[in-house]
């Protein structure tokens, strides 16, 4: 029984959640769906291990919040994968959400009506079925998994996760991506630094036991195995960025010194575009020249994209939404992000097999 002169004195309420099984069987996976998340977790395990040269990008949204353009957004991800299938792998970005400094809008999973209301089984009924929805268009998708409960309800249906530059150095993150089914990308910390990212690595691809929940919901011990296939990404920190070839070879050196695999993803975005996503093509332009005199380490790239150019504050309004915008980081728009990535593509495509 609560004592409730001393036990949450600071709670106002709280409400029962559908469990994860129950979610699922309302909204089960697909046949189509599932093939797209094993092909997807297989390409990027093979990219990793480098028996497939190309390279795999994380592309997409800096976060959903309008389910009907994320559609469109997969469905021109699709057509131009078909065109640089021989040197990239393009993964969509399926952003649910987002890790606020402060405070600010909590991401679609949070806040589906983005008005404060918090509806957050409703977000991940809505989430859930987008999921689906992309899967079966084909597309491997990545999220970021920021909630240790939210992946038992949608990871089944991503193919790369990321933990984010403020929850690398998170126990509770690293315990969690160590039971993930699929390769995890762990960002250098705020400040620029790699110990913080190395040390997860050393974390997450060892067996933990922890506290969290089972899929019907109930709290568990969770025992994982140990998860192999998690790399760095570089993103930037301190007022800095650190995509350049000095930056790049300082961090081979921190993963060959940790006995770590020379995996690197470079973050387009963030600090290593200033924040300012015209800078970013900038950046794969030069994640791209470096692999072209002879960089072996970088295996991917992450690119915020959009149908629109820039991002928008959500207004009281939500019908002055403007269409195919992001509501939370800038973003390059569709034809940016073609010719960024086609012109890669044009780049590297006798280079990569030889690599």
């Amino acid at each position: 029984m609560t004592d409730i002169r001393v036990d949450d004195l600071n709670i106002q309420s709280n409400t029962v959640l559908i469990s994860p099984d129950v979610l699922k069987a309302e909204m089960p996976i697909s046949e189509k769906a599932a093939s797209a998340v094993l092909t997807g977790r297989s390409v990027i395990r093979d990219i990793l291990d480098r028996k497939d040269p190309r390279l795999f990008i994380v592309v997409g949204p800096c976060s959903i919040h309008d389910t009907e353009a994320a559609l469109e957004y997969g469905k021109k991800l699709v057509a131009l994968q078909e065109q640089v299938k021989d040197s990239l792998y393009l993964v969509m970005r399926v952003y649910f959400e987002k890790p606020r400094t402060t405070v600010g809008w909590k991401g679609l999973i949070n806040d589906p009506h983005l008005n404060d209301s918090f509806e957050i089984e409703e977000g991940l009924h809505i989430a859930r079925k987008l999921l689906i929805d992309l899967s079966e268009m084909g597309l491997p998708l990545a999220t970021e998994a920021l909630d240790p409960i939210s992946p038992q309800y949608i990871q089944d249906l991503i193919a790369w996760s990321a933990i984010g530059a403020r929850t690398t150095e998170s126990q509770t993150h690293r315990e969690m991506s160590s039971g993930l089914s699929c390769a995890v990308g762990f960002k250098n910390g705020t400040d620029g630094g790699l110990s913080v990212a190395t040390n997860a690595l050393k974390s997450v691809s060892a067996p933990h036991r922890f506290l969290g929940i089972n899929s019907e919901g109930q709290v568990s011990i969770v025992h994982t195995k140990g998860n192999q296939y998690g790399h760095v990404v570089l993103r930037g920190g301190g007022g800095k960025p650190n995509y350049d070839s000095v930056n790049v070879s300082i961090c081979e050196q921190a993963l060959e010194k940790a006995g770590l695999a020379n995996n690197i993803m470079i973050d387009c975005s963030h600090e290593n575009s200033s924040k300012d996503p015209a800078l970013q093509p900038l950046v794969a332009e030069n994640a791209a020249n470096q692999i072209l005199e002879g960089n072996k380490s970088i295996v991917g790239l992450m690119i915020e994209s959009n149908i629109g150019w820039g991002n928008q504050a959500i207004p009281e309004n939500l019908d002055d939404l403007v269409y195919g915008v992001s509501v939370t980081d800038g973003c390059i728009d569709w034809d940016s992000t073609e010719k960024c990535l086609l012109g890669m593509h044009e780049k590297l495509t006798k280079v990569l097999p030889n690599r």
